[in-house]
């Protein structure tokens, strides 16, 4: 096995910069592999930063455990699947894919299984409506009443909805006979269409497996010479014999193709590099899918169907196996550390950033100080300084943090060109997901985290007992709606008590879209809390969905723009010049000494307060509660 040729000085945040450099000096696609979703989602952000016009694609791994009974999330499924065909097409700029290796570790489809598999549509194109419905049942699309999540379409009279994969909201088709008349994306939450439409549409398989005669034919010859014919009255069988779809069957996937490949078999002229201590992760990963291989094959509990598992060759990868096919091309693999004196490599050139938090800095110092001493000694060593912060409300307030410290012309900037183009010593303002800042090359990053310290996360909620919920919600009864932080609405059903492991436990049983029943146990009952009190017509999530988790953010996106025009009005009521009003003296006093009672030690600090507000000449912005 060839060894991956180690990138010394790599730290994150500057490993973007430098697949962006390696982009410069090779002509294929780079495929990088993270540890985990957060670090690609973060490397995302830094690679549409640095280079803006490169093609970045994501495959996510899914979000469920080895062998499970339950599916993956569809949406994951949708972005995997875009992923896979999109790398089927010719790439039009520079092309980045990442992944993690959680992911790269498990067998994909084959290419062959979506060469073809996909659908153009037009706005004035012909399609009969009967053959796209049937397009998009072989591809894993699921028909609903409400199209609201990726793979679902909805067919009311003329009107066509589906969720495609790959794209970030529904679309609508309303179609004449065969002919498309428009195709418009729509609000899911809302079900309104945009206001302007869109010329084409292209419809892709949501499934990593199909349910056509030829692949459930293969399933059924596969599952019986593995588990013998007895298991053919696996209700999971039955289903998929039928036709249908069954929760959990994606753990069954190399079932239903002749054979299956990787990741880089969709990538056979890539360069490969891997974030530091992958090879920690990737024995981690195969160390559980053995555990969960070991566990599923022991007997089943008492009323639980048998869960029939596959070798865990058939859909992972074995360490050999990552070897190599790791072998096949150049790979990398970063480390944060500099470069020893002894031994090979390439330096990448960079060193992570110091850190000016209070915790760090010690107490009675001020960061921001501490910051503009630290710029001085880069502006002597030519470098530029690039701030970065979380999002825009944050970076208006480093912006006057920074000019209230005397930081000279602190300039707030959307690219990564513009940055490149400001002369050695200037301080340019970004909005940008990185966690630690570094020094490398004619450049100083600093974070908001490495000045303001982590950011603050909300305390955990009191825990409470299943029955005090219920006395402290005491309008809520059986039937009742209540909210789900991680799986949205649900209908309440009242108490039953589960034994799992031989022990009882009281859980909260909660219906969902679907007839689909979640129970929650009493200590987890924080996550919880009651819909409202108009419930008429509110309709039921779906378990796994991705409806919810999209209105969250949504909700989030709204609350950082009343967040920003917050700021907005406080940065001008600052600037804003308003009459000074003295107490005058003697009949103020006067007045005091009128008052009956004896100030307690709050109230007479918020009148000093507002006597201050008073006399400095700006708008007062203050509320008092007594």
């Amino acid at each position: 096995m060839t060894e991956p040729v180690r990138v010394w000085g790599a730290p994150e945040g500057w490993d973007a910069f430098l697949l962006a450099r390696r982009r410069q000096e090779f002509a294929g696609p780079i495929l990088h592999v993270a540890r985990d979703d957060a670090r690609m989602a973060r490397l995302a952000e830094a690679l549409a930063f640095v280079m803006p016009e490169a093609e970045i694609l994501r495959f996510p791994a899914w979000d469920c455990l080895p062998y499970d009974r339950v599916s993956p999330n569809a949406a994951l499924v949708s972005e995997r699947i875009a992923t896979l065909t999109r790398l089927l097409d010719p790439p039009k700029g520079p092309r980045f894919v990442l992944t993690t290796v959680n992911a790269l570790v498990q067998r994909v489809p084959p290419r062959a299984a979506f060469k073809g598999a996909r659908l153009d549509l037009k706005v004035n194109g012909q399609v009969k409506p009967e053959d796209l419905a049937r397009f998009l049942e072989a591809n894993g699309y699921g028909r609903a009443n409400t199209v609201m999540e990726p793979g679902e379409y909805a067919i009311r009279g003329g009107i066509f909805d589906v969720f495609p994969a790959g794209e970030a909201e529904p679309s609508r088709l309303d179609m004449f006979g065969d002919t498309i008349e428009t195709i418009k994306s729509f609000d899911p939450a809302t079900q309104r269409s945009a206001a302007t439409g869109r010329k084409t549409l292209s419809l892709r398989p949501v499934s990593e497996l199909a349910l056509d005669k030829d692949s459930v034919s293969r399933f059924r010859t596969a599952w019986r010479d593995l588990f013998g014919p007895a298991a053919a009255q696996d209700p999971m069988y039955l289903s998929i014999s039928d036709g249908r779809r069954h929760p959990g069957m994606e753990h069954f996937v190399p079932l239903f193709h002749s054979a299956m490949e990787n990741l880089l078999d969709y990538l056979p002229d890539a360069s490969v590099s891997l974030d530091h201590q992958s090879n920690e992760v990737l024995e981690a990963r195969l160390e559980m899918i053995a555990d969960h291989a070991a566990a599923r094959q022991g007997p089943a509990r008492e009323g639980e169907v048998p869960y029939r598992a596959m070798p865990s060759g058939h859909l992972y990868l074995s360490r050999d196996e990552w070897d190599e096919m790791l072998s096949f091309g150049p790979c990398q693999m970063f480390t944060p550390f500099a470069r020893p004196d002894v031994g090979g490599g390439i330096d990448g050139g960079g060193r992570a950033g110091p850190v000016f938090a209070q915790s760090a800095a010690g107490p009675g110092i001020n960061v921001f100080e501490q910051l503009s001493a630290q710029v001085e000694r880069w502006r002597g060593e030519g470098r530029r300084i690039v701030i970065a912060a979380w999002t825009l409300g944050s970076r208006e307030r480093l912006t006057h943090l920074l000019r209230e410290h005397h930081l000279k012309d602190p300039v707030q900037e959307v690219t990564w060109a513009a940055v490149r183009r400001k002369e050695a010593g200037s301080v340019s303002l970004v909005t940008l997901g990185i966690e630690r800042g570094f020094v490398a090359d004619r450049i100083a990053l600093v974070s908001e985290q490495d000045l303001l310290g982590e950011r603050i996360s909300r305390p955990p909620r009191r825990r409470m007992r299943a029955d005090q919920f219920i006395a402290e919600a005491t309008e809520i009864a059986e039937g009742d709606l209540v909210v789900h932080q991680e799986y949205g609405i649900g209908r309440y059903e009242g108490l039953t008590t589960l034994t799992v492991s031989g022990a009882p436990h009281d859980c909260l049983r909660l219906l969902y879209d679907g007839e689909e029943k979640l129970f929650l146990p009493v200590e987890n009952i924080e996550v919880l809390s009651r819909y409202g009190s108009e419930q008429a017509g509110v309709p039921l999530d779906k378990l796994g969905g991705a409806a919810w988790q999209s209105r969250k953010a949504k909700m989030k996106q709204r609350i950082r723009d009343m967040a920003g025009e917050l700021i907005k009005i406080a940065a001008a009521r600052q600037v804003h010049q308003a009459e000074i009003m003295a107490p005058p003296e003697g009949s103020f006093d006067e007045v005091c000494a009128r008052f009956p009672f004896a100030e307690t030690e709050d109230q007479a600090r918020a009148i000093a307060d507002v006597l201050e507000d008073l006399v400095t000449g700006r708008p007062m912005d203050r509320l008092i509660c007594g």
